[in-house]
């Protein structure tokens, strides 16, 4: 069973910085990890990915401020600066042994974290 930890997270005001951790369960290394968003009331958003060989995509709306790394096989950051009210969102690790669209594609990933919240005020 695969699980993805998530960590960080937290309030900040607007300008401000997070970095998001995700760690995977696994004894493999994922082909793709990313990070997408979501609240209730709005639908879920691809946030950025990364893959195993280390090519990145990002969502237009955080192009340029945030930055997706690979801390070690199993292991990824997303280091957010600059952050809008309009960040504000819960954050989900993404996981997925086959492959990922630049498009950021929900349904390329076949595993979720539980999510961390991310406030950031004005």
């Amino acid at each position: 069973q695969v699980q993805l930890v998530e960590s960080g997270g937290g309030s900040v005001q607007a300008g401000g910085s997070l970095r998001l951790s995700c760690a995977a369960s696994t004894s493999t290394t994922p082909s793709c990890m990313g990070w997408f968003r979501q609240t209730s009331e709005k639908e879920r958003e691809g946030v950025a990915i990364i893959r195993k060989m280390g090519s990145t995509a990002y969502a237009d709306s955080v192009q340029g401020r945030f930055t997706i790394s690979r801390d070690n096989a199993k292991r990824m950051t997303l280091e957010m600066s600059n952050l809008k009210p309009t960040d504000s969102d819960m954050y989900y690790c993404v996981a997925t042994w086959g492959w990922c669209e630049d498009s950021l594609r929900a349904s390329d990933f076949h595993y979720w974290g539980q999510g961390t919240q991310v406030t950031v005020s004005s």
